[in-house]
């Protein structure tokens, strides 16, 4: 009877999974795209409904404001920055964490300017905690973000100075606990271009960042630019023997350093991008937090090309891409080798 008893037991539980394991699993991307399976996802790239930050966009959406001259004739660049600290974000699929956010995203919108270009920032507090927007870079100390807290509900505040030095800048919130602020998400990019321009090139930011959510003061996902593993599985698309510009930025909170490597090739690289002259040619670069530089490269040939931290936990939680360099079908390297898309 025991034995009976144990063997429709285990039918029922058999059935019970096999169901589960049927139920159809419906996953919606970044593009919008819905898949449905009844089978395992391993790796899946969101699970929510909706789309609410798309990193293929950001990757290239540079905000140059409002533009017009003053009488003397200086160009002025008028921003208008929404704070807010009440956003869920699923971030990774089934993880969902309270984003605090600079215009509704993390990270925020990487404003653009050129240096001796007057910056003017209207500041809007609507979240429920005190806020600031503190930039790095040259500027009076009433604009430095820091004692000029700026009440919650609406609290307003206008940032006005010169762009300057050239080079990319992280900017972010300066109120204390600064690590809770941060680690939530109030940061973004703030790129100063020399008057004379720089090269053409195909211009990208990242911004290397980690998410606590169990708030232990330890990350448990790490990204470029917010989303896990994003880049892995839409591959950045580029071309051969185009220039590649990238602005990077290390938000990470909690760990002392982060770092970049690129697979199949090596870069040129500029700290804070303040020199025209590369400090290094190097395949990898270690950032302590808000640290930042600029990367140029080509690659000679098509493919699939890696680019992660070279710390394992890292990239293993996230911070790992792809780039796709397209080419002619008929292009052959000098080993007689065929290449193509």
């Amino acid at each position: 009877m025991l034995s009976a008893i144990i063997g429709v037991s285990t039918i029922i539980v058999f059935s019970v999974l096999s169901e589960a394991q049927l139920e159809p699993k419906v996953f919606v991307t970044h593009s919008g795209q819905v898949i449905r399976t009844s089978g395992d996802v391993l790796d899946p790239l969101y699970t929510a409904s909706t789309v609410e930050f798309d990193p293929e966009k950001y990757l290239r959406d540079f905000n140059y404001g409002r533009i017009y001259e003053s009488k003397n004739g200086q160009t002025i660049r008028e921003f208008t920055i929404i704070a807010e600290d009440d956003k869920i974000q699923e971030i990774s699929p089934g993880v969902f964490y309270n984003v605090w956010t600079f215009n509704g995203t993390v990270p925020g919108p990487t404003i653009r300017a050129t240096e001796g270009d007057l910056v003017r920032i209207h500041f809007i507090n609507n979240g429920s905690k005190f806020h600031t927007m503190h930039f790095h870079g040259i500027h009076p100390a009433e604009m430095d973000g820091v004692f000029e807290t700026v009440g919650p509900d609406g609290g307003q505040f206008t940032y006005e100075f010169e762009a300057g030095p050239v080079g990319v800048h992280p900017y972010h919130c300066h109120v204390m606990p600064l690590e809770e602020h941060i680690s939530h998400g109030l940061y973004g990019v703030y790129i100063v271009d020399p008057k004379e321009g720089r090269p053409p090139a195909d211009e990208m930011v990242m911004v290397l960042n980690g998410f606590d959510t169990d708030f232990d003061t330890e990350n448990n996902f790490y990204a470029a630019n917010s989303i896990p593993f994003y880049y892995q599985h839409h591959p950045i698309q580029i071309k051969t023997n185009e220039l590649i510009r990238i602005y990077v930025v290390n938000m990470v909170e909690f760990d002392p350093i982060n770092n970049l490597h690129l697979h199949g090739n090596l870069y040129n690289y500029y700290p804070t991008g303040t020199s025209t002259v590369p400090s290094t040619y190097t395949d990898m670069i270690t950032l302590s937090q808000t640290e930042r530089g600029i990367m140029e490269f080509k690659y000679d040939y098509p493919g699939k090309y890696l680019f992660h931290a070279h710390k394992v936990e890292f990239s293993e939680k996230g911070w790992v891409g792809i780039f796709l360099v397209n080419d002619n079908l008929d292009q052959k390297s000098q080993t007689g080798i065929d290449y193509g898309n």
